[in-house]
């Protein structure tokens, strides 16, 4: 199975708009936008898809937008990230047992991927998946990415329902939690709080 196509175009909605993003901002990456850190992480984060002026301008996920800000702080508070901030590629930030992914490797019109393209962008999840060792923790920010891991695991969702804080064990023996996801929106109506975000993170180095 493929990991990641930097040359990906099989959804021509998120194609054409990348062709019109590019055509605004040619500085910026404007492409699939591949998945960073550990390649045999103890903890795999998956989010929604890349965010227009962050990780669609930056290139790696979560960096240079908002939804960033919590959770690069939080990696670096709970031993993942060596730095609080992650500003670029170029920044020297490094994660440490953990890499960042998305459900949707393109960014998508008013961050809003269809559902036919979390479906054809859902083998590259499942590829990735493949890699996460046993007994590693996958943490799905949101309820999208929650459900997208699923579908890649071909594992039902009603067995695995989706809530903040949710901790389900899947067949395999990985731990899927799940959170709100850490998008402006969320953090600024306090529906998701630095200290709910750092529960979750307690809970998966929490010893079984």
């Amino acid at each position: 199975m493929m990991r990641f196509d930097p040359d990906c175009r099989a959804c021509p909605r998120l194609a054409n708009f990348l062709n019109e993003v590019c055509a605004r901002h040619p500085d910026y990456h404007a492409r699939p936008v591949p998945a960073f850190g550990d390649p045999k992480p103890g903890l795999l984060i998956v989010g929604l898809a890349p965010g227009l002026h962050g990780a669609n301008r930056s290139g790696r996920p979560f960096t240079g937008d908002y939804a960033g800000v919590l959770l690069y702080q939080t990696l670096h508070q709970f031993g993942y990230a060596s730095a609080p901030e992650s500003v670029s590629v170029d920044d020297g930030l490094q994660l440490i047992g953990c890499r960042i992914t998305n459900a949707v490797k393109c960014l998508p019109p008013a961050n809003k991927p269809e559902p036919a393209e979390i479906r054809e962008c859902n083998r590259f999840l499942a590829a990735e998946l493949a890699d996460v060792p046993e007994q590693a923790s996958i943490l799905a920010l949101g309820q999208i990415a929650h459900q997208a891991v699923l579908r890649a695991l071909n594992l039902r969702l009603k067995d695995y329902p989706f809530g903040h804080a949710s901790d389900h064990r899947l067949p395999d023996g990985r731990r899927l939690v799940s959170s709100y996801h850490c998008s402006r929106y969320n953090t600024q109506t306090r529906r998701l709080t630095p200290e709910m975000f750092a529960a979750v993170f307690t809970m998966i180095q929490a010893k079984d």
